[in-house]
Order: structure tokens, then C-alpha cells, then sequence
């Protein structure tokens, strides 16, 4: 996290944070993001598609967090994972994300929009948002979600010129933006384990892949083998049957990085679908018990306002807009968001509005 220098400006970023300058910061997430690439503990990066799910993460103490196409194709247009939204989107909302948060961003560039010349420039664009890594994904075009059934890879040796390629435009703009190599050869058409060890295996020497993602993982022996065989650090997504391993046993196995690649947009998703449905059903008592069981939650309640640097309106108003310009934040007032019930105490205090918008 950056820290205030001789000079430091004021930027958006956690509520317009005091920071050196975005270079820095960017470049110590980067750095960061190598950090977690090279030591051997297991690291957990949860994911979603919202800036500020990303800085709920941070909030909640993960170290890195990752932006799905997939979630920006459901959530922002409201169409399938399929190859549809573009480069432009990716980079733009990535942008978003890396200007509000001080932990790693990784971003799912799907196929890299197109073939090698393609993939140069996705990569240039990609890294001057500000995350630190970009993953490529080795299905072709257009390309079906990596937990979906009907996905087809391009050849090994498209893959690795692809991968190749994306490394020259990043090392020629900045090297600690890292690589990753996207193997969803696991339960794919004309493809099987094998094929997915030897085409990551590949994608690391051939292609110089920072490191590997390994989607639809079936046993703990194929993240063993996995880990030991492919040449780089493993990222793997859990596809079995059976109860996934334990963060614990992930890093028994050699993994290097566990992905929820959906979490964050997935949870708040059904809650939406649970409370809106139960909304309908009985009306305002809905809203009532909702709000009680937030008030109840043993983490509490996120400070939106904090989180989103409402106060630093605040800070801005009073030192530059002319006294004639400001605003009269004593003598007016809104309403408040939370309709659970408050005790005196609670209201003396201002403990219910503490997470609210307005």
C-alpha cells in the first residue's frame, strides 16, 4: 500500500486516499501480486464483478481478488458467458476496480479478443488499467464459460503463440505484470488430464506463463499431480464430485492459489432473488426481518460510506468551494435506510447508519 511521500496528492482512491502517485501504487500491487506467486503458502482470491465487492474483499482481509468476464457478461449487459462483451468492456470496468483498491486485481481477458496480434494489444490496454495480471484462456472463439459443457481449445501451438505474444507487449511495457495461461482443457471436447498437464506444461516453458490456471479440477491427486508436474505456480478452480479440499490440504498439494471466481456477485445474488421474493410475498415485514438479521450478523454491518470516501466530499467542499457554495449539512438532513428496529442507545450512538448510503 502506498504510503504519503514529500508531495502527495489527492486521489480517487479509497475515498480519495493520500497516495505518491497511481504509478506507485500500481506498481506495488504488481509487486505484491509476484510476492504471492512465488512462496509457497496457499493464497485464497475470491472474485466478483463490482469495485466495491473488490473493496469489501480488502476490507475482509483477502490479498488479491479477481474480476470475471463471465460476472461483467451476467451482470452489467445481462447476457451469457459466451464471447460477447469485448476488450473495451474488460478494460474499462477493470479500471474501476484498480483505481479503488490496494490488493492485486486479476482480470479474465477470456481468449484475449482474438489471435496473437489481438492478444498484443489486449495486453497493452489491459495493463495500463492498472491491475497486476491478466489470465488468456486457450477455448476458441467464441468461447463458452469454463464451467460450461461445449468448450473446444485451439491447437497447443496457437495457444503458446498467443501466450508468447502477450508476454513480449507486457515485457516491453512492464515486467511485473504477470501472465496467466488458462488451460480449460478438463472436461473439453477431444482433450483430457493429460492433454491439460501437457498443454500447461507448455503454456510455462514454451509460451513463458507466469503461472497456469487449472479449471474444473476432479481429484486431490490431479491438483498433486498438477503441482508437481507443471513448471510454474498453479491456480485451480474445484470441479468433483466430491467436497472440495480444505484450504489446508490445497497447500499440502502444492497449490499456489485457490479461486472463487464468482463468490462475491453469486452470494449477493440469491440474497437479492430471497429478499426481493419474500419482499413481494409480505411486504414491508420483509424489509423488517432482513434488516434484523443484518443487524445480527456476528461480522456487522460494511461502512459504505467509509468504504466509498463519503466523508472526503466533506474535506473537498470545505477547503476549495467558496463559503457562498457550501453546503448547510447542520441545518438539513435526509433519511435514514436501515428500518430495523433501534434502541435510545442505538440512536445516541448513530450505530445503525454507521454501513448506510445516505
Amino acid at each position: 500500500m502506498t504510503g504519503a511521500g514529500a508531495n502527495p496528492t489527492l486521489t480517487w482512491h479509497l475515498g480519495w486516499r493520500m497516495a505518491k502517485n497511481g504509478h506507485d501504487r500500481v506498481g506495488e500491487a504488481r509487486r505484491k501480486f509476484r510476492a504471492i506467486l512465488k512462496r509457497k503458502q496457499l493464497t485464497v482470491m475470491p472474485g466478483g464483478f463490482s469495485p466495491l465487492y473488490a473493496l469489501l474483499a480488502q476490507e475482509a482481509g483477502f490479498e488479491c481478488y479477481f474480476l470475471p468476464g463471465s460476472q461483467l457478461s451476467h451482470f452489467l449487459y445481462g447476457v451469457p458467458d459466451n464471447g460477447i462483451i469485448g476488450m473495451r468492456d474488460l478494460v474499462d470496468h477493470a479500471r474501476h476496480m484498480a483505481a479503488h483498491c490496494d490488493i492485486p486485481i486479476l482480470v479474465d481477458a477470456d481468449t484475449g479478443y482474438g489471435n496473437a496480434v489481438n492478444v498484443h494489444f489486449a495486453v497493452e490496454e489491459i495493463l495500463r488499467s492498472g491491475v497486476a495480471a491478466m489470465q488468456i484462456e486457450d477455448q476458441e472463439a467464441p468461447k463458452k464459460s469454463g464451467t460450461a459443457a461445449g468448450r473446444r481449445l485451439i491447437s497447443v501451438d496457437e495457444a503458446v503463440g498467443k501466450i508468447r505474444a502477450a508476454v513480449a507487449a507486457r515485457d516491453a511495457l512492464d515486467p511485473d505484470f504477470a501472465i496467466c495461461a488458462r488451460c480449460d482443457g478438463i472436461g473439453a471436447e477431444g482433450s483430457d488430464f493429460d492433454d491439460t498437464i501437457a498443454r500447461s506444461t507448455a503454456y510455462v516453458k514454451d509460451g513463458g506463463a507466469d503461472f497456469v490456471w487449472l479449471n474444473s479440477i476432479q481429484t486431490r491427486e490431479q491438483v498433486k499431480r498438477a503441482c508437481a508436474e507443471i513448471p510454474g505456480p498453479v491456480l485451480g478452480i474445484w470441479g468433483g464430485e466430491d467436497a472440495p479440499p480444505s484450504w489446508e490440504e490445497y497447500e499440502r498439494l502444492g497449490l499456489r492459489i485457490v479461486l472463487y471466481p464468482t463468490i462475491a456477485a453469486t452470494v449477493g445474488l440469491q440474497a437479492s432473488w430471497e429478499v426481493l421474493c419474500d419482499f413481494r410475498k409480505r411486504g414491508a415485514a420483509a424489509m423488517l426481518d432482513w434488516h434484523r438479521h443484518v443487524r445480527a450478523s456476528p461480522f456487522g454491518q460494511p461502512n459504505i460510506k467509509k468504504l466509498l470516501g463519503y466523508d472526503k466530499i466533506l474535506e473537498v467542499e470545505k477547503r476549495y468551494l467558496p463559503k457562498s457554495a457550501q453546503r448547510d449539512y447542520k441545518n438539513t438532513w435526509g433519511h435514514k435506510t436501515n428500518f430495523a428496529e433501534e434502541t435510545p442507545k442505538d440512536r445516541k450512538r448513530g450505530k445503525s447508519r454507521a454501513g448506510e448510503l445516505f
